[in-house]
């Protein structure tokens, strides 16, 4: 398989589920605006979410996936069965258990994540009942993850990259044709999470069956495989999931902010999941099984080669993208957001965290290419050390920057902790040994650099004064901003072209 063929693959579909995340965006910020309603909804979501992108996402496919891959490579296939059905069963009856807590407890939970929201007993109370009828979507995201792992160590990526979109598609359904029948409408929202769970992973299911891959119930506690995905999944929800954590963390100052201040963050973090989820969860997606059946193999040469092609792919689109993100701010969110009670006072606070969440995109984004290098070698203890270090260092600054910057400083703080841990997991895998960047990464850099700079001059002067794009209709800012974004592409890739850049340099093959 051709990796380049694939991300291509991976990208668009990916970029399908995220143009209907703008467009659900757009539903929820035209019809519920920046309230306290979406507030409580916003920190309720957030909450499943993280666990998803912790757990599900996070250390349980970092640690399933190698395991997996490797018993592919050198086991029979009733051995590899005998694992998927062991890791199904047990990861099932841990759902459970898990869901029915975090109903039970939801009280709890929102006093612990959002104190700002106690001295406030309709926004507490709201907060609770969204977070009761959200909570289960652990549940049924984590078995899609182990339903996508599985999926893509066999290279079928197609079908885990579009079932994100079924989400949205039950997001933009329920806000648009169910909202007025909800009391509060906002619970509309939380009933959406709930059905777009079911969904995504009733989407894949069939998918399964067709590979006769389908989990049949084994309990087997005793299985070496399984002991040994156990064994990895604390340290990796650590490692790979301090973005999260900060995060999570960065709500909790919010809480104490004005009202509205958790939604900016989240729409200006809905805008950085674009690039980050088309070209990061992209390029890791693919990575993590070819590193994993490299390192299975000793293969130790195209271990490095594949990891420094991803590396350069990271490189080479994560730049000019943190850089249109900032200098569009503007016009990307008044153009996709700027509806209904979504007002010009929003648009410029929302623009204010997207820039400072701009700063640290590339760190972003390279995370998720470093991090599979050190999981695909199983090693756990490094990145967990890194990532402590990154989590001190985030909270940190933000204690720094949220007095003089407010919100946005706390946007700013997870960039930077981005790119910290980013520098450090590249330290850490050249101090080992198991990579070294191959030749010809100055000139790269240099070129590049140039052509997001051209980039960046063109956008600045092309997108004209603030005030058309607060003043001007939907019906003209959307193509307006669409072809500010044709734009930039065009004269990035171009300036590419001409410094010498072709496709072709960037083909890889994946490990067989």
């Amino acid at each position: 398989m051709n990796l380049l063929r694939a991300l291509a693959t991976v990208s668009s579909l990916t970029m399908v589920s995220r143009v209907l995340g703008y467009a659900r965006d757009f539903f929820i910020a035209r019809i519920f605006g920046a309230s306290l309603a979406t507030d409580a909804f916003f920190v309720a979501f957030k909450i499943p979410n993280l666990l998803r992108r912790m757990f599900a996402e996070g250390a349980f496919s970092q640690a399933f996936v190698p395991i997996l891959a490797g018993y592919r490579n050198a086991n029979t296939p009733q051995d590899t069965r005998s694992l998927i059905d062991s890791v199904s069963t047990l990861l099932f009856l841990a759902l459970v258990v898990t869901a029915a807590l975090g109903v039970a407890a939801a009280p709890l939970i929102v006093y612990v994540t959002a104190p700002g929201f106690a001295p406030d007993p309709e926004k507490f109370g709201l907060t609770v009942q969204l977070l009761r009828i959200t909570f289960p979507y652990i549940a049924f995201i984590s078995l899609v993850a182990l339903s996508a792992g599985i999926l893509n160590t066999w290279n079928r990526f197609s079908v885990p990259a579009i079932t994100p979109a079924l989400l949205n598609v039950s997001f933009i359904v329920g806000a648009v044709l169910f909202a007025e029948h909800f009391n509060p409408p906002v619970l509309v929202l939380a009933w959406a999470v709930f059905a777009g769970g079911v969904l995504q992973l009733a989407f894949q299911v069939p998918f399964l069956a067709r590979l006769g891959l389908l989990p049949r119930w084994r309990l087997d506690l005793s299985h070496p495989g399984l002991r040994r995905v156990l064994t990895l999944m604390l340290p990796a929800a650590f490692g790979v999931s301090v973005g999260q954590i900060s995060l999570l963390l960065n709500n909790i100052f919010a809480t104490f902010l004005a009202t509205g201040s958790v939604s900016f963050l989240y729409y200006a973090d809905r805008l950085m999941e674009l690039p980050a989820g088309v070209l990061g969860v992209a390029v890791g997606t693919i990575l993590l099984p070819s590193l994993s059946k490299y390192h299975a193999q000793g293969n130790q040469e195209e271990y490095a080669r594949l990891l420094d092609w991803g590396l350069r792919i990271t490189v080479l689109l994560a730049v000019p993208s943190a850089v249109a993100l900032a200098v569009l701010a503007l016009p990307l969110i008044s153009a996709l957001f700027q509806y209904g009670r979504f007002s010009a006072e929003d648009v410029w606070m929302t623009r204010q965290a997207l820039i400072a969440y701009s700063v640290g995109l590339l760190g972003l984004i390279a995370v998720k290419i470093l991090a599979p290098g050190f999981y695909a070698r199983q090693n756990i203890v490094t990145p967990v050390k890194i990532g402590l270090l990154t989590l001190l260092a985030t909270q940190a600054m933000n204690l720094v920057f949220i007095g003089p910057l407010k919100h946005a400083g706390l946007a700013l703080a997870i960039g930077l902790g981005a790119c910290l841990n980013a520098a450090l997991l590249y330290r850490g895998l050249r101090k080992s040994g198991a990579y070294t960047p191959m030749a010809g990464w100055g000139m790269f850099l240099a070129k590049m650099a140039a052509s997001a700079a051209a980039m960046a001059l063109v956008l600045w002067f092309a997108m004209g004064p603030s005030q058309w794009w607060l003043g001007a209709h939907g019906a003209q800012k959307l193509p307006a901003v669409i072809g500010l974004v044709l734009l930039g592409a065009a004269v990035y890739g171009g300036c590419l072209l001409a410094l010498g850049f072709r496709p072709r340099d960037f083909s890889r093959r994946a490990a067989a």
